[in-house]
């Protein structure tokens, strides 16, 4: 297959990119970290560009994102541009070619929001709690839509990966880990809030088992999330990142930010019934792994600021005009 990956720079666009490069098929990277051959970086709001790389491809991973809850927050405007105008290009992109590349879209448990019966399954409503879960959900309703009018199409609901030395190194599991392995304090928003953990590994053979789908002409697959089904604490994230570092680091346990949810668990039911897939990584050995990558490599690099990609679009959502060229 050749397959174009949208964000193909980020943490799981890298894993998944060079699985699919050992699994023989052809690659099309794209993401704004990226400027080939000294050109303009690739714009996920250029619809001129999107349309040129997405020629001759079976398929597209698009994977492109302004990923994290807090840069929403801190800039709802780019958010909306790029994660749902953005979409709106790789869609129109894909209805411009001679031939129209089945397309999986990675959307976010933060769909849901915050409900209070846990494990969520994919039929949960959406009641997102924050910009960056307000955005995925309209983007999901730009993927449906596209669907209705004949586009193959995929939806993939993401859960707290980890596991790779690319990733942003404030997150929890990798901050936690390098902290507790410099014997500096380890510092958790809310001891009780909790997550469902997915290696970047799990992650990556899900994405792959939608692609071999798609390609053999399943029109059909419902919304899909990768979970675990573990609920897992902050408080107990951090005796685990303790315990496999044998480290005596101190701990401080901050107020819960007010842009995050309660918790999230997610019920694996349907990924397995319908791909075949479940989480094979259990977070202990998750986490050593990751202890050993960083023992060998050293820490992530330090996070850049959040990318400015401008990204126009005709659509205004949930107030904000993301037309707007930031």
């Amino acid at each position: 297959m050749r397959i174009l990956v949208t964000g193909s720079s980020g943490l799981v666009g890298t894993d998944l990119s060079e699985a699919l490069i050992r699994a023989g098929h052809e690659v099309v990277a794209f993401d704004v970290a990226r400027s080939p051959a000294g050109g303009p970086l690739e714009n996920i709001g250029d619809f001129a560009l999107l349309r040129d790389r997405m020629r001759h491809c079976d398929g597209v991973i698009h994977l492109a994102a302004v990923s994290r809850v807090a840069w929403g927050e801190t800039n709802p405007d780019l958010c909306y541009s790029v994660n749902v105008a953005g979409t709106r290009k790789v869609i129109d992109a894909a209805f411009a070619q001679p031939r129209p590349p089945w397309v999986i879209f990675a959307s976010s448990r933060e769909v849901y929001g915050d409900p209070k019966v846990m494990p969520i399954t994919e039929d949960t409503p959406f009641a997102p709690a924050n910009h960056y879960g307000r955005s995925k959900a309209e983007a999901e309703r730009l993927m449906d839509a596209a669907r209705r009018d004949g586009l193959q199409t995929a939806t993939l609901r993401l859960s707290n990966v980890y596991g790779t030395a690319r990733d942003h190194p404030d997150r929890a599991v990798p901050a936690l880990l390098w902290n507790a392995m410099s014997g500096e304090e380890l510092r958790i928003t809310g001891a009780e809030t909790f997550f469902d953990f997915v290696h970047v590994d799990d992650c990556v053979e899900g994405f792959i088992a939608v692609a071999d789908r798609l390609q053999a002409g399943v029109a059909d697959l419902p919304p899909i999330q990768l979970t675990t089904g573990i609920p897992t604490s902050l408080a107990t994230l951090a005796a685990k990142v303790l315990a496999v570092t044998s480290s005596r680091s101190a701990l401080t346990i901050l107020a819960p930010r007010t842009f995050d949810v309660s918790g999230f668990c997610g019920a694996p039911d349907r990924a397995w019934k319908v791909l075949g897939w479940k989480a094979r990584i259990g977070l202990d050995q998750g986490l050593r792994s990751l202890r050993d990558i960083f023992a060998d490599r050293g820490r992530p690099p330090d996070q850049v600021e959040m990318p400015a990609v401008p990204c126009e679009n005709v659509r205004t959502y949930a107030g904000h005009d993301v037309s707007t060229r930031i």
